[in-house]
């Protein structure tokens, strides 16, 4: 037992002595170290010195001028676009608006009706208030129709036969996009024109024939 015991003691000597080795040079380096402040400090004269500190200063004073304009910054940001989820989610009422109002329209039963002239009325002026509010809170729709195609504020959702238009050109809106302030609250919807097969192909004929010639 005893022999374990001083064969267990044997092992863990080098561990401790290492242990004691490191503790001894962590110290003579922290002691360095202060010795090489404290040698800086009296060598240095009093302007330097000075200098020294206001340098310190004025790099505190600019981190904290940062910190300041980030702060305000994002302060700022947030009360612009506090609103932007809530917003987006009120232009459900704008889409079920319009959806609402096309069923109507389209219904068989009411074509031509007094009670259809009333209720799209009714419509029409819920609409306009909807879009009067969001106007006071910098949301405005996009206005897309007869415009190039912009992949920033536009999404093509196909494509349409018409050889009136510059191929590219908004020839449909399918749902209406909005910004809040300069941001993108969502794309409008479109489809664009090309094109026709027709002209396409007497194009590409014509083309051959200049080639031939």
């Amino acid at each position: 037992m005893e022999k374990d015991q001083n064969q267990t003691s044997e092992k863990n000597s080098p561990r401790e002595s290492e242990k004691e080795e490191f503790i001894e040079n962590n110290s003579e380096k922290k002691s360095e170290d202060n010795e090489d402040i404290e040698s800086k400090e009296k060598n240095q004269n009093p302007e330097e010195q000075i200098l020294e500190l206001e340098d310190k200063l004025a790099r505190t004073f600019a981190e904290m001028e940062n910190q300041r304009r980030r702060f305000e910054k994002e302060k700022e940001e947030a009360y612009e676009y506090g609103g932007f989820a809530f917003a987006k989610e009120a232009l459900n009422l704008i889409d079920n608006l319009e959806r609402s109002k096309q069923v109507l329209q389209n219904d068989e039963s009411l074509k031509d009706s007094d009670a259809l002239k009333k209720m799209l009325e009714h419509f029409d002026i819920i609409y306009k208030d909807l879009l009067s509010v969001f106007s006071k809170n910098n949301i405005k729709p996009i206005e897309c129709l007869n415009k190039k195609l912009d992949p920033n504020f536009h999404q093509a959702m196909m494509e349409i036969e018409d050889d009136q238009k510059e191929p590219g050109t908004i020839v449909q809106e399918i749902q209406k996009g909005f910004t809040i302030k300069d941001r993108l609250l969502r794309p409008s919807l479109v489809g664009v024109s090309k094109i026709s097969e027709k002209k396409d192909k007497n194009m590409k004929e014509n083309v051959e024939n200049l080639k031939e010639k």
